[in-house]
């Protein structure tokens, strides 16, 4: 099976993580009802590193926060567009995305993009 994977980078104020947490939980619980193979959430643990770039430098995080590595599997592109067709319209996720809620990070600052999987060991 190609799999097909959405892969995020999000720099998050280390106070707002609980609340992120929390976000997170509820919205990996709506794609995978909607179809999502797996669901993933990773805050960062050990980014100073040595070699390469290091998460935080290349998405220029600010003093207080950390950095959360996200990905999202599906069955394949096509799979991934009906997934969030639906997901889309849940009104969950319309909760969550409320304009006059707080969402514990800068939308404007992740890093997103859809990726074929090229290797699954």
């Amino acid at each position: 099976m190609a799999l097909y994977v959405d892969g995020f980078v999000i720099p998050v104020p280390r106070k707002n993580i609980n609340a992120y947490r929390r976000l997170a939980t509820k919205a990996g619980k709506v794609w995978r009802e909607h179809g999502a193979l797996d669901y993933k959430e990773c805050v960062g643990d050990d980014l100073n590193v040595k070699i390469g770039l290091p998460f935080p430098k290349g998405i220029a995080a600010k003093a207080g926060e950390t950095i959360v590595f996200s990905w999202i599997t599906y069955k394949s592109k096509a799979h991934r567009d009906k997934v969030n067709a639906k997901v889309m319209k849940d009104p969950r996720i319309a909760a969550m995305c409320d304009k006059d809620k707080s969402v514990p990070f800068d939308c404007a600052r992740m890093l997103y993009g859809g990726f074929k999987v090229m290797v699954s060991a």
